[in-house]
């Protein structure tokens, strides 16, 4: 394949002990990028280089990793726009959360902004690209699967549908290798003066099931959801859509 594509990836958090590690989504990035690109992969890591984390990405049978140094608190959004943009890469690939830090799921559309690149979110497969196009499946809620196809160069967040990242081993974690690559360092201001905490799951509201027999208990958990009060806007201005939006968020308790 001679379409050049970039994985970006973090560090990772366990969920239990929180030691660092390689991050489950990106790693899926990988797996993805090396399934369709092999040796021609690049990854791409904005932080400190002597991570030893970063290795577990390199024992995935990466040769090489590209780092652009940066120290805690610095901004990743500029550097990494800069160099995607200068890189010539017309598939990138990462997944939709960070496991520490900020974690808000913002950087794969501040970089889709700044590049002016379609995103593709949830993506769980790359069918096919060809003549400057791509043919993808995006991941949808109980296992739906809708075909896209989309103009290169394009940027994707991968689901946990994607396929599973392979192991990492340790030989090819000691041989491979970090290269980092001086950029301009700009502190993130708002990050700064943020103050972070761990995230909760929202709690889901549970549905009371009345039935008289084992059977018709396990049609109503399996049956799919139907919305209540869900409304379609089609052909509305931005001004209209944004409206009904900010009404939604207000009655859902999200913004007060």
């Amino acid at each position: 394949m001679n379409t050049k594509i970039i994985s970006l990836v973090s560090i990772g958090a366990h969920p239990t002990s929180g030691r660092p590690r390689r991050a489950e989504q990106d790693a899926r990035a990988v797996e993805l990028g090396l399934q369709l690109a092999g040796d021609n992969l690049q990854v791409l890591h904005a932080g400190d280089v002597a991570e030893p984390a970063l290795r577990a990405y390199l024992g995935m049978g990466l040769a090489q990793m590209h780092v652009l140094e940066q120290p805690a608190g610095a901004d990743a959004l500029p550097a990494l726009t800069a160099y995607l943009r200068d890189a010539g890469a017309q598939v990138v690939l990462t997944g939709s959360q960070a496991e520490t830090g900020e974690g808000s799921g913002m950087l794969p559309f501040l970089l889709a902004e700044g590049l002016g690149w379609p995103l593709v979110v949830g993506l769980a497969q790359v069918e096919s690209i060809n003549d400057g196009a791509a043919l993808v499946l995006q991941a949808l809620p109980r296992g739906q699967r809708r075909r896209l196809k989309v103009k290169l160069p394009f940027l994707a967040t991968v689901d946990n549908a994607a396929p599973k990242p392979r192991q990492s081993a340790y030989g090819p974690a000691r041989r491979g290798e970090l290269r980092a690559e001086e950029v301009e360092v700009l502190d993130d201001e708002l990050l700064a003066v943020a103050t972070l905490q761990p995230a909760k799951p929202r709690p889901k509201r549970l549905k009371v099931i009345k039935a008289k027999s084992g059977a018709d208990r396990m049609k109503a958990a399996t049956a799919k959801a139907s919305g209540g009060g869900g409304q379609v806007l089609k052909g509305v201005t931005a001004q209209a859509g944004a409206e009904a939006i900010l009404k939604l968020l207000i009655e859902e308790g999200v913004v007060r």
